[in-house]
């Protein structure tokens, strides 16, 4: 949608992320933002996953995930993990169903995982938050499951 039948300028988006540690290593990847550059910035205001926007003619889409796709009990567990609830053999299920799923992403048709539509008037206002949890390193301490 932001640059049909063309080669994808990296160096002429912005994009806005949610916070989880996998969806801004994603972000910034895949488009070249950078924080340092005010091209990438972190909220939690806006539906979806990412919102890209070219910098040239401010075209502006947001990119969510399909319903259905992602299994619902890693988002549970991912809420217990986050509390420091969970048990080693826990921690190792919620990694396994992470894992799987990643190889879902990886080898699925991305249309049939993503929405990916076009934001209107979308006014670039980059966030100075920087308090939120850094979930992917909680449990690193945890002992391993027996």
């Amino acid at each position: 949608m932001l640059y049909p039948k063309q080669l994808i300028n990296r160096t002429n988006l912005r994009i806005v992320s949610k916070p989880s540690p996998c969806l801004t290593d994603v972000a910034i990847y895949l488009t070249g933002g950078r924080y340092q550059f005010n091209t990438f910035y972190v909220d939690t205001s806006f539906e979806g996953l990412y919102i890209i926007q070219r910098m040239d003619d401010l075209k502006t889409v947001s990119v969510s995930l399909n319903n259905g796709v992602k299994p619902s009990a890693i988002d549970s567990l991912g809420n217990i993990a986050i509390q420091q609830n969970l048990s080693p053999c826990d921690i190792d299920h919620l990694r396994k169903l992470e894992d799987d799923f990643t190889q879902t992403l990886i080898h699925s048709d991305p249309a049939k995982l993503f929405r990916v539509k076009e934001v209107l008037n979308f006014e670039w206002n980059t966030k100075t938050k920087h308090d939120y949890l850094k979930t992917d390193i909680l449990n690193k301490n945890i002992p391993y499951c027996k």
